[in-house]
């Protein structure tokens, strides 16, 4: 089955999962209380993103300044830059440094590259444990599943569900509350904070003018990654740059209020390098992977390289009413909702990945919500146009245009279609298409030039 076959199939069944749909509602309720209030806090909040949105810009649009600037200074504290065109070259460079530590156990912070790259899967492959530390990661790891949410990843679980998962998983209570589950994740992952050779984390931005990576985080998992293991590798988008240290005083409560609502995250850490000699604790080594997998494809395309400039605050899948009802898991992408429609055909190719850009109503709440101004609806038309200039429209819908087209211009077939052949076009061809579970709408018998003429020439015998 084609992966645009399987999200049909998948919606289909969602948006009538009657639980699913009380759990996400519930979830995002409470997310949009927060997030307002949050957002309340800024002084002019429109000016905020409208500066993001010119750093973002100048960023795209002098990448190729920026990353060797970021890449100079990291290499002046001793970190080590490797540069990663594919998944397959970032999977094979993150094994060597593992390998080359005889590592044999991964802890790991929450990260969507590493779920870009698949790493778990693929060091589980290769005889190596990696585990999750972010407790919502954590979670849908021991149900083997993938992140459901770019910021909350176990977000479709409620917590009757994940203490049934922590009670088969660990013989905790079936009535164990959210702070005994969280306390148990907490007595299960300190041991391996301790243990774990390499520590892996993502980066929330790349600051050019200090080399530094900055993380942002709620649970404090990534500092005790980054701090324990001798080794710490982070795997980041090139597109997560910015260029000086003072721009996190604009971007770091941007993305903290659009993502949970809070004025900041409870840790904010910035990382310039493994251990320096006055330093008491981190890494002996730290390495930092460029990944690109993409995204240079993107950065070609002038109108629609925006899609980059986005900061991962889950904002605009909160907002989508197609994310709302068909789930994160339907899309089969690392990046969900809007914003992953926009750019997960680029990243993983147009061909299987054009259908996303469809799966919306292009309402314009994505936009209208995100911290950064990317004009996301404008995007999923541009994709639409990419993909009928690339020929990748099924014959069926190619003759089903043209056909419409050449109706709309000729005054005698828009009549016969508009008139004679209109129900029984949307009753034939248009039934299957229109879903099973809504009525087909009632089609006035005659079309509107008829009824016009018939309404003048009773006029006119009066």
């Amino acid at each position: 089955m084609k992966i645009a076959e399987e999200f049909i199939e998948q919606s289909n069944a969602k948006v009538f999962d009657l639980p699913h749909r009380a759990t996400i509602n519930y979830n995002i309720g409470k997310y949009n209380m927060a997030v307002e209030r949050g957002l309340s806090k800024f002084e002019n909040l429109e000016n905020s993103k409208k500066k993001a949105h010119a750093i973002k810009w100048r960023v795209m649009e002098n990448l190729d300044k920026f990353l060797p600037e970021f890449e100079a200074n990291f290499q002046k504290k001793g970190g080590k830059v490797i540069w990663a065109s594919t998944i397959e070259e970032a999977q094979k460079e993150i094994l060597q440094i593992i390998k080359s530590k005889n590592g044999k156990s991964v802890i790991k912070a929450k990260s969507m590259t590493t779920e870009e790259i698949h790493l778990n899967e693929f060091l589980e492959k290769n005889e190596i444990e990696a585990l999750e530390s972010d407790l919502g990661e954590y979670i849908v790891q021991l149900l083997g599943q993938k992140p459901y949410h770019i910021v909350t990843p176990a977000m479709h679980l409620n917590k009757t569900e994940i203490a049934a998962i922590f009670n088969e998983k660990f013989n905790t209570p079936l009535d164990a509350t959210p702070e005994q589950l969280t306390q148990k994740a907490r007595e299960l992952l300190r041991e391996k904070y301790l243990s774990a050779d390499i520590g892996i984390t993502g980066g929330n931005f790349l600051i050019a003018d200090t080399g530094s990576i900055a993380l942002t985080e709620n649970e404090g998992n990534a500092r005790l990654t980054t701090t324990f293991p001798k080794v710490h590798i982070a795997i980041v988008g090139i597109e997560k740059i910015i260029p000086s240290i003072a721009d996190l005083d604009l971007f770091w409560p941007l993305l903290a209020s659009h993502g949970t609502g809070q004025n900041l995250t409870v840790y904010n850490t910035i990382l310039s390098g493994p251990r320096q000699a006055n330093e008491t604790d981190g890494p002996e080594e730290m390495y930092v992977v460029l990944l690109d997998n993409g995204r240079t494809d993107l950065l070609a395309k002038k109108e629609q390289r925006q899609g980059l400039y986005c900061i991962r605050c889950g904002a605009c899948l909160n907002a989508c009413p197609v994310y709302k009802n068909v789930g994160g898991h339907t899309y089969n992408t690392t990046y969900s909702g809007p914003i992953g429609s926009v750019i997960t055909p680029h990243l993983r190719g147009m061909e299987d990945f054009k259908h996303l850009s469809y799966a919306s109503s292009l309402c314009g709440k994505c936009t209208e919500v995100c911290p950064v101004k990317i004009d996301i609806h404008k995007m999923l038309l541009l994709n639409r146009v990419d993909a009928v200039q690339e020929n990748l429209n099924t014959k069926t819908e190619n003759f089903g245009w043209k056909l419409w087209r050449k109706s709309m211009k000729k005054r005698s077939l828009m009549d016969k279609i508009g008139g004679k052949y209109k129900n029984f076009i949307l009753k034939t061809l248009f039934k299957k298409l229109w879903g099973k579970n809504r009525e087909m709408p009632t089609i006035a018998p005659k079309s509107f030039s008829a009824i016009w003429k018939s309404r003048n020439n009773k006029k006119q015998d009066h």
